[in-house]
């Protein structure tokens, strides 16, 4: 199956499960407090329906435009803006009759089942599949800066340890971009010395000039030698498979990094190769061509050989079903905080976060272009997050404007306008309108000119 196909699959299968999820944390206590639902909608309905049925006094159904879901409840102002309802006296199964908290659970429901759902599904995860990561402080010599522009705008070596972001010691290697991109300042061991530096402010804005170089850092790779290519200058020089390189012409070259600049200042020229083989050392003589290449074929490594052979040490934890339950929700937690340290940074133009900012390409993006049930939920964890997070902003039109003037209704005993409510409705959906072209259309100039 072709592996766009494959992601869009998942991404729908995804965003329907969220919606009906969300929109059930809307519609149980509506109907615990027998407040009336007259529809229930995954996607919505504009005209007409895929699919409608009505039971009991709700309509059930699917609409043809995918840009989210909803609920409509007696009573209220929403999405459907139906001001009729609205002119007629109060009804007592109708929303706008029922007691301020009962309305402020009603409308927190959806954002409490998101967060929950993001929650259980990283509970499964722990249980089933334990964590597995690289520790940062076990990596033998720092860490390999493959685009160096945006390493010395980060102040980052190659050879740096990453102690910590923010004060934040780091755990994983693979936690270290989530972390410069949320994170204004940076802890650095060089050549035994502590280093603190300063993030640039529009750190975000260098990585978002070229997004295929976003992960600038790699964990620095040995130089060992698989074989001698076929018909290479160095055909008949005795290299042998697992030959691990110490230096050439004396100066140090275990690492890739290391090897490359060597043989650029020799081209052409007879050097002497020390490596280690079966724990003894042997120096071989070689030529380097005019393309400053040995003419040899790398091995690669697999994680467990490099730990092996003491680049880095795994760390693996497997929990059982109780332990997997604070995991759970510690992984719930820090994901949610970071995505609102993301949006922060969004929301300040001085960092140029907002170039990043994408719409339904770039989320379905977020989805493995082949099926892979692990990724797959951890990616609609995520989304679930998100979904929780910006629903609750306090925008009109969200669950969090709703909930914003139910506090004010409740704080102050005065109750908005229905006709302040209307218009609050309105430049809520037209901000959410806006929001929605500017994220899409972040998409196509990427596809356009990227």
């Amino acid at each position: 199956m072709n592996p766009i196909v494959i992601q869009v699959i998942q991404f729908f299968l995804s965003l329907s499960i969220l919606i009906v999820l969300h929109e059930l944390g809307h519609f149980i206590p509506a109907k615990l407090f027998k407040t009336k639902v007259e529809k229930f909608y995954l996607f919505f309905d504009i005209k007409f329906s895929l699919f409608k049925k009505k039971i009991g006094e709700t309509v059930y159904g699917v609409g043809w435009l995918p840009l989210g879901g909803y609920v409509k409840i007696a009573g209220m102002i929403d999405e459907s803006m139906d001001t009729e309802q609205m002119k007629e006296e109060p009804k007592p199964w109708e929303f706008r009759s029922k007691p301020a908290w009962q309305r402020l659970i009603i409308m927190l429901g959806g954002v409490t089942v998101n967060f929950v759902l993001a929650v259980i599904i990283y509970i499964g995860m722990a249980y089933k599949y334990g964590d597995q990561y690289i520790r940062m402080d076990s990596l033998k010599d720092g860490v390999w800066v493959i685009e160096e522009k945006i390493g010395d705008k980060a102040g980052i070596k190659t050879g740096d340890k990453i102690i910590a972001v923010d004060g934040k010691e780091l755990e994983s290697f693979s936690s270290v971009y989530l972390e410069l991109i949320n994170g204004n300042s940076i802890t650095l061991e060089r050549n035994g010395q502590i280093i603190e530096k300063e993030l640039p402010v529009d750190f975000i804005a260098t990585l978002l000039e070229d997004e295929d170089k976003v992960r600038f850092l790699m964990m620095r790779q040995p130089f060992i030698i698989s074989e001698v290519s076929k018909g290479s200058h160095n055909e008949g020089v005795d290299f042998k498979e697992g030959d691990e390189v110490l230096s050439i012409n004396g100066e140090p070259a275990k690492y890739y990094d290391q090897v490359t600049p060597i043989l650029e200042a020799n081209r052409g020229e007879q050097v002497e190769v020390l490596v280690n083989r079966d724990g003894f050392e042997k120096t071989i003589s070689a030529l380097v061509n005019e393309e400053a290449k040995l003419g040899v074929g790398l091995l690669g490594l697999t994680n467990e050989q490099a730990q092996e052979m003491g680049y880095f040490k795994i760390e693996e934890v497997k929990y059982s079903f109780l332990e997997s339950i604070p995991a759970g929700i510690d992984k719930g937690v820090s994901t949610l905080t970071n995505y609102a340290k993301q949006l922060k940074k969004i929301f300040n133009p001085s960092t140029g976060a907002y170039k990043g900012v994408g719409g339904f390409a770039a989320i379905g993006s977020m989805f493995p272009d082949t099926w892979n049930w692990p990724a797959f939920w951890s990616t609609t964890a995520l989304i679930s997050i998100i979904l929780a997070f910006m629903n609750i902003l306090p925008i009109p039109a969200l669950d969090g404007g709703h909930v914003a003037f139910l506090l004010y209704e409740m704080v102050s005993g005065r109750k908005p306008s229905d006709r302040f409510l209307e218009y609050a409705q309105m430049v809520g959906f037209f901000l959410l309108i806006a929001l929605l072209l500017f994220a899409n259309g972040n998409d196509l100039y990427k596809a356009v000119f990227k």
